[in-house]
């Protein structure tokens, strides 16, 4: 049965830069590169050595804890380097694309025919499984538990997000394919949530729940709607999947070949002509960053969102599920007595010394600045106006602190992710990285109770 779901705590970031809705193919990338860290708790073990000949949909390396976990080249080309750190842990995979992707051919099929355990198969060997995570914990999907339900947000409330009615526009018989399939894979529903004003692809589609979200962020982040629509227990396991992931997986189904394409939104107030680019999974960011040039030097380039994103080099590489690359001012400059006069050009919560609560549909130009520094935390109650969950947000970020695992279980810990605390993050007067915090509290509970 659908559901609307009406946000109203939370904050709205209007930030300039907003990508035109015009497409435009990135140059193609020389070199691609793919990060084990991209996979969170994941060790790779390689099945291929530097100098080897790849088709896209090639594995690369498996998961050492479940070798049907595979991962699989984006492209066809050369492995050139396999790059690594500390302990000899493995950082980076650069391979050296041909001029023209050749795919691995995994054969075509009609998911409304195909079995379940058919469908997990094809999506495990094919390199198609990473692309589903699982609550809790936030990591990618354990093949062996079926979920009760899974979860599509395809509505991005996040500041200057790739808009997915744009992204996914004549994609329906992929995304359709998709859903299908992984409806087979769970007792439950899978629980699709559009924008309520919005012609989303995903609106006509069959063997889904729709949903239909509105308010401000965080109500497009699909711990929002897990938590307004069945909410995870302990012992209950969901997944979730991105929209253009589950155009992968049925472009997968329908042809046979691992197309590793991304739209991607390159966005923020340092670029000169921000709009959507189409490259490929592991592609070099200067290849459509500096295409759309740049309105200074002084930049910080951010895979993902200005709140979640992680921040890389201009030469890095598109992260494995970005579909947005955010390039905004580097705040290392400081302003002489800023924190002592009235503030018109800062977002705040807070009604003393700033005012831009005055102009709620103004757009602003921020920087990296923290405009603070970190210190113990300051109880000011400014967490709940922007936290939608049924969670104390303070209490379960000091449970996590101080690891105590009975705290963390009784608040709420199986629902949460660490972009769920991205506002609290932002507003935080303490400056204390709230997402970091969380990611270490749920390590600390895949270890001890997973």
């Amino acid at each position: 049965m659908s559901k609307d779901i009406k946000i109203k705590k939370g904050l709205t970031i209007r930030l300039n830069g907003e990508a035109a809705k015009t497409l435009s193919s990135a140059p193609r990338s020389r070199t691609f590169a793919i990060r084990p860290s991209n996979f969170h708790l994941i060790t790779p073990k390689m099945v291929v050595k530097e100098g080897a000949k790849l088709a896209a949909g090639d594995t690369i390396f498996y998961s050492k804890d479940n070798e049907e976990i595979k991962f699989v080249s984006p492209v066809s080309g050369t492995l050139t380097a396999i790059e690594r750190g500390a302990k000899r842990v493995i950082t980076r995979i650069v391979i050296e694309g041909d001029a023209q992707d050749s795919y691995k051919d995994f054969g075509s099929f009609n998911p409304e025919t195909m079995k379940p355990e058919a469908i997990k198969s094809l999506l495990l060997s094919a390199g198609c499984w990473p692309f589903i995570k699982q609550r809790p914990y936030d990591v990618i999907a354990n093949p062996e538990v079926a979920p009760k339900a899974i979860f599509v947000s395809a509505y991005a409330s996040a500041p200057l997000a790739a808009d997915y009615d744009f992204t996914l526009e004549g994609k329906e018989k992929f995304l359709q394919a998709a859903v299908t399939a992984l409806s087979k894979l769970t007792p439950g529903v899978v629980h699709v949530s559009v924008a309520k004003s919005g012609s989303s692809p995903l609106k006509g589609l069959n063997d889904v729940n729709l949903h239909t979200v509105s308010g401000p962020h965080p109500s497009g982040n699909v711990g929002t709607q897990i938590a307004k629509i069945n909410p995870v227990n302990k012992g209950e396991v969901v997944w979730t999947v991105t929209p253009q992931d589950l155009v992968i997986i049925g472009e997968l189904l329908l042809t046979g070949k691992f197309n590793a394409e991304r739209t991607v939104a390159l966005v923020g107030s340092s670029v000169k002509t921000p709009k959507y680019y189409k490259t490929i999974i592991g592609a070099e960011v200067s290849t459509f960053i500096y295409d759309a040039g740049l309105n200074e030097e002084n930049v910080r380039v951010i895979n993902g969102d200005v709140l979640s994103g992680n921040a890389i080099s201009p030469k890095g590489n598109l992260g494995y599920y970005n579909t947005t690359v955010s390039v905004i001012p580097e705040g290392n400059d400081y302003e002489f007595m800023g924190w002592n006069k009235p503030v018109f050009d800062k977002i705040s919560t807070s009604r003393a010394l700033t005012f831009s609560w005055l102009f709620p549909k103004k757009k602003f130009d921020l920087t990296t600045n923290t405009n603070g520094e970190h210190r113990a935390f300051v109880v000011t109650g400014n967490y709940e106006e922007v936290f939608p969950l049924d969670i104390y947000p303070l209490q379960i970020l000091k449970a996590c602190l101080v690891e105590d695992l009975d705290a963390m279980e009784a608040l709420g810990m199986y629902e949460v992710a660490p972009e769920d605390f991205s506002l609290t993050e932002f507003i935080c007067v303490s400056k204390q990285p709230h997402q970091e915090i969380i990611r270490k509290g749920l390590d600390l509970m895949y270890k001890e109770i997973g």
